[in-house]
């Protein structure tokens, strides 16, 4: 990062009060924020304009890249993303199951297939070993590499590979930039938990020889490091595809709001092309511009609470922390424990047990994720079965994500290692 950060606040190591519920996530904003947006309140000026174009420019400078376009979620970023690096009806673009339903819905938005590739045991990111191999079997006309309900039919080309930061733990960028060279393959990144992240020494979206890959998107949900309530950035070192996304995002017309309605500006536009309506607004921009400048801060808190929690739990037997890999900086985004059942007993119900043991602790849990072959849609529109991604499926079946946020104060830290260690020595 090459933006300084503000100091740790001091209420991290306030008091709480042992019947309040611990929220699985919650923002931290203060006044800071509150004046940010009474700011742009009183500009009169609230959707898309300098504020976002403001928060553009610190964010690409924060990251590395050279563009930035502020979207309404990273939802939009990698929709359009994908867009613009030419992904088309009946292409494949290559992905992990271990995600959330946005990763694989855009490709879906374009009428392409995604092609689920199996995620490594530790990081519970795509497997690159695994993903060399898929896109070597589809070259050569495999279609065993494709979902089972479409290996009666012809195979399409690849034209992207869409790898997920999962918890905000990097992925092995070099080796996925190795599947991609000398292929003509595009690289858009679902980096929607990776902000603060970086990857040896460079932010998340650097590959060798210091640039970005395509695209790199970003999300300031509610629950991520740093927020715009709802919001996303697409990040890219090529011209070309931040100024088809810019179109895009707005209708796909020739003229933004603020070029139509400001002093000097014309009423006349084009329209280029059927766009969407994703950009964001100059409300969230103030709010995302404050949040970026204690990003560092922020991230730091949650690294902290993390380390905590590797401590408390590291002689608890059946239990198992996430591992960091050297030379990664993770964003932290989620903290996710994994859970082994007695022998003999049900995975699946040891968990369940698990988590009802902490809510009545009263702290809040999440599992992340449902592997997408396991939901309906997926199932059925591909036939696919639980086993056909087994370490998505098993890993899935132990985990559990607690509580990791900036606002946390010690006692609520405290609070979820207790309720933890009770969990444990009753179930495990």
């Amino acid at each position: 990062m090459t933006r300084s950060s503000r100091s740790t606040p001091t209420r991290w190591s306030s008091g709480m009060s042992r019947d309040e519920f611990v929220f699985f996530a919650r923002p931290d904003t203060d006044d800071d924020e509150r004046r940010a947006i009474e700011r742009v309140l009183a500009s009169g000026w609230l959707t898309s304009g300098e504020e976002c174009r403001r928060f553009e420019a610190e964010f690409a400078e924060a990251v590395g890249g050279r563009f930035a376009l502020a979207l309404n979620s990273c939802t939009a970023a990698m929709h359009l993303s994908l867009e613009a690096v030419g992904v088309r009806d009946g292409d494949l673009v290559i992905t992990t199951p271990y995600t959330f339903a946005a990763t694989a819905e855009v490709i879906r938005y374009l009428g392409a297939t995604p092609v689920l590739v199996d995620v490594d045991p530790v990081t519970l990111n795509i497997d690159p070993g695994a993903l060399r191999r898929t896109v070597e079997r589809l070259e050569h006309g495999d279609s065993v590499a494709l979902p089972p309900a479409l290996r009666d039919g012809p195979v399409g080309a690849v034209r992207a590979l869409m790898p997920v930061h999962i918890a905000g733990h990097p992925c092995d960028q070099q080796a996925i930039a190795a599947v991609a060279d000398g292929r003509d393959l595009a690289i858009v990144e679902d980096a929607a938990h990776a902000f603060p992240a970086a990857w040896h020494g460079g932010p998340i979206g650097t590959h060798p020889g210091g640039n970005f890959r395509h695209a790199v998107c970003f999300s300031f949900y509610a629950t991520k490091t740093i927020t715009t309530g709802e919001g996303g950035m697409l990040v890219t070192d090529d011209e070309a595809i931040v100024d088809r996304a810019r179109v895009m995002s707005l209708h796909g017309i020739s003229a933004t709001a603020r070029d139509r309605y400001t002093a000097g500006g014309s009423w006349e536009y084009e329209i280029l092309a059927p766009g969407f309506k994703y950009n964001l607004t100059d409300l969230a921009a103030s709010l995302g511009r404050v949040q970026l400048s204690k990003a560092i801060a922020m991230r730091d808190r949650r690294a902290s609470i993390a380390r905590t929690y590797n401590e408390a739990f590291a002689d608890l037997p059946g239990l198992e922390t996430p591992t960091v890999l050297s030379d990664c900086d993770t964003a932290w985004h989620l903290y996710q424990l994994r859970v082994d059942a007695p022998a003999g007993a049900d995975q699946r119900a040891v968990r369940a047990g698990f988590i009802a043991l902490l809510h009545e602790a009263g702290i809040g849990t999440s599992v992340h994720f449902i592997p997408l072959h396991l939901h309906s849609y997926y199932r059925d529109l591909y036939g696919y079965a639980p086993e056909d991604f087994p370490v998505a499926h098993r890993e899935f079946l132990r985990e559990i994500s607690l509580p990791i946020y900036s606002s946390m104060t010690d006692s609520a830290v405290q609070r979820v290692v207790a309720a933890v260690r009770s969990a444990a020595s009753e179930l495990l």
